[in-house]
């Protein structure tokens, strides 16, 4: 027996249930990679506002230590000129 024989002899039927098998598995991996691109996406969007609340913290400091050097320099300049 010749290997040509071998690899491409038989019947069809045999080879169907395979192939069909092989579109299966790319369809669940598919959708096990569309769940997974979801999942990335929400916790990313989870990260963006924990990102936009930092940012508004960060800023609100800035704004608060601002005000507090703002006033301190007044009350020196008020409390000088009345000396």
């Amino acid at each position: 027996m010749s290997e040509g024989k071998h690899a491409t002899g038989g019947s069809k039927y045999l080879y169907e249930p395979f192939e069909y098998a092989r579109a299966d598995t790319v369809k669940a991996n598919e959708r096990v990679q569309d769940e997974r691109w979801r999942a990335l996406e929400y916790r990313l969007g989870q990260i963006e506002q924990m990102l936009e609340r930092l940012e508004r913290r960060v800023w609100l400091t800035i704004f608060g230590v601002t005000a507090a050097v703002l006033s301190e320099t007044i009350t020196g300049f008020l409390g000088g000129a009345g000396l």
